[in-house]
């Protein structure tokens, strides 16, 4: 058998450089006195062993990692994917590295907590909600700062960035009513998604003030064949909605689907439909899907500056909650 690797240690560099060890300590730590001659020599014998300083020391002297946690269940959903890639290059330009943590759930960090309690992470962001109050104070007694995406709950430790559901999903609601339409469904999320439930909200009360007091709801899970399915189940009794809202844009880009091929329906001359997110996928020619901008880059951004106001402020998070706008974009599956 092999035998294991040694890692070159910092006494290893300060025998081979004839310096003691607190010079090496000294050479790679930042605004350390330490002459030039000597930090050349430590850099010198580093270079010779393939030498690299360990965090582990600092995380126990200074009880921070500049590690952050980036919780994912996946990268199904366009849009999660995207904002990993956009959270993992804003803690690098911030100077964090980043520990990729994956759970098995695909909707909240709830049942991420015991994972996440044995890492010495410095904080924890994730485009999954915390969706209860049990985990939110669970979150909160292993004192990891905890920003999310689309979640409900907040406390000292857990904090929130949403996009603007009931604001976008109204605006929905008007254009239907504008191109026609005069029976609505809804294709929700999974049970308990605070921004399905919020996005469903904001259309039934639009839908309200229009007059229109009926909404038909089926109930998928996010991805494209639940939305495919709940889609042919509005249709399930012969005469479907004239108009589909859709909590994400994967879901929406299934009913398309099944509401063309299947159904043999013509959108948006029989069904108008839109989605949520503007994922890429919704702008290709095969969909040209009318959707709401979950401004993904924005929502990184407010997550950046909470997580830094917290880790300066020993866990305070000042704002709870922060909503970022959404802008409605029309294509052709509502032009009439």
């Amino acid at each position: 058998m092999k035998p294991s690797r040694r890692y070159p240690s910092s006494t290893d560099v300060a025998r081979l450089a004839g310096v003691s060890q607190s010079a090496v300590s000294r050479a790679f730590s930042e605004g350390k006195s330490i002459s030039d001659e000597t930090r050349q020599k430590v850099f010198e014998a580093a270079k010779k062993l393939d030498y690299s300083p360990s965090f582990i020391p600092r995380i126990l002297l200074n009880h921070r990692s500049h590690l952050v946690a980036v919780v994912i269940s996946g990268t199904s959903n366009p849009f999660y994917a995207n904002a990993l890639e956009a959270f993992t290059m804003a803690l690098q330009k911030d100077g964090y590295q980043v520990l990729l943590v994956h759970i098995e759930s695909d909707h909240s960090l709830d049942g991420a907590i015991p994972k996440l309690a044995s890492y010495r992470v410095d904080a924890i962001v994730s485009a999954l909600p915390v969706l209860s109050k049990a985990a939110a104070r669970a979150f909160a007694r292993i004192k990891i700062p905890t920003i999310s995406f689309n979640t409900p709950i907040k406390n000292r430790w857990v904090a929130s960035v949403c996009s603007d559901n009931v604001g976008g999903a109204g605006a929905v609601a008007d254009l239907f009513v504008a191109r026609g339409a005069r029976t609505f469904g809804f294709i929700a999320g999974s049970d308990g998604s605070f921004a399905s439930d919020e996005r469903l909200s904001g259309y039934r009360d639009r839908l309200g003030k229009h007059g229109f007091g009926t909404v038909e709801i089926a109930t998928a899970d996010f991805q494209y064949q639940g939305g495919h399915d709940a889609a042919l189940a509005l249709f399930s009794n012969g005469k479907g909605p004239e108009a589909i809202f859709c909590a994400n844009d994967l879901m929406a880009i299934g009913a398309l689907d099944a509401v063309r091929r299947t159904l043999g329906l013509r959108v948006p001359d029989d069904v108008l439909i839109a989605g949520f997110d503007d994922v890429p996928e919704a702008s290709w020619g095969a969909y040209d899907l009318t959707t709401v901008v979950q401004d993904g880059p924005a929502m990184v951004a407010e997550a950046m500056k909470i997580l830094n106001s917290m880790l300066a402020s020993t866990g305070s998070v000042g704002e709870p909650m922060r909503v970022v706008p959404g802008t409605l974009i029309e294509r052709s599956t509502t032009l009439r």
